[in-house]
């Protein structure tokens, strides 16, 4: 019995040490080995959902949390003041699964030991409250209760749209380019209308059965003219792209958080970390 006790201790053991390992080799949360950059004294904002539930009453959702956790130390570790906003203000849903062991990204990890960055999630601002113009960046982050709500704001449409003119970075991943759909370029034309970028696609959308969103990033922002960009894998969810048009800087998924923000840090001006 004890022989037994100890080979099932060692499987237990393996499964809760190789799994994470085994997923990240298939290409989730990849090791970013890119260029790091610093931009001191400059602010940074995230903006997230307030969408706790997969519609009325349904399963609870959010943000991805590596979504908001990845960008957040890129722009910390950068030297940058980083506040952290969400549609209504106050606590941010988090996708429950999105911590699992299995899932968890080392930003992740990082922000559960964190009362700082614990606190700013726990009253975060309210994006009406803002002026985006007075930040060098700006990252949508995306989840499924992205696809309810920063896609149909006219106030985060709005915001953008005077940040865009101002010059400002805007960057985001997953679903969190649909908050780029309300706003306007300098012209008036949709912002998106003939710009490169990416987010994620309905094939991912679909392998993950969570169709019953009012909004899929690839479909939306296809239809309002974006020149739409993505790579694929036997699953999307491994899959990863960033796409930068300018001071537009996109993501695929919860793969490219890193790499999203260190590409926004350069755009902005960054310089590269001895």
């Amino acid at each position: 019995m004890s022989t037994l006790i100890i080979v099932l201790a060692l499987i237990a053991l393996f499964a809760w040490l190789g799994l994470p390992s085994l997923l990240r080799t298939f290409g989730l949360h990849p090791h970013y080995s890119g260029p790091v950059y610093t931009l001191p004294g400059k602010r940074a904002l995230i903006v997230t959902t307030s969408q706790a539930t997969l519609g009325a009453g349904g399963k609870a959702t959010g943000v991805f949390g590596s979504e908001m956790t990845a960008p957040y130390y890129a722009f910390l570790d950068a030297g940058m003041q980083v506040d952290i906003a969400s549609m209504q203000g106050g606590p941010i849903p988090i996708e429950p699964g999105s911590f699992l062991w299995l899932l968890a990204a080392p930003s992740d990890k990082r922000y559960l030991q964190d009362p700082q960055a614990l606190a700013k999630v726990k009253a975060s601002l309210p994006i009406a409250t803002l002026d985006l113009r007075q930040y060098d960046v700006i990252f949508l982050a995306g989840g499924w209760g992205a696809a309810y709500d920063l896609g149909t704001s006219a106030v985060l449409g709005e915001q953008v749209t005077q940040a865009w003119a101002a010059g400002r970075v805007i960057g985001g991943v997953c679903h969190g380019p649909l908050g780029l759909l309300l706003a306007k370029d300098s012209d008036g034309r949709p912002l998106v209308q003939g710009k490169r970028l990416t987010a994620v696609t309905d094939k991912q959308v679909k392998e993950l059965g969570i169709t019953q969103t009012p909004q899929h990033p690839e479909r939306e922002l296809r239809a309002a003219g974006a020149l739409f960009e993505s790579r694929s894998a036997l699953l999307d969810p491994f899959a990863t792209h960033t796409v930068v048009d300018g001071k537009l800087v996109t993501g695929q998924n919860q793969n490219a958080g890193v790499e999203t923000a260190q590409l926004m840090l350069r755009v902005a001006g960054g310089l590269p970390r001895p």
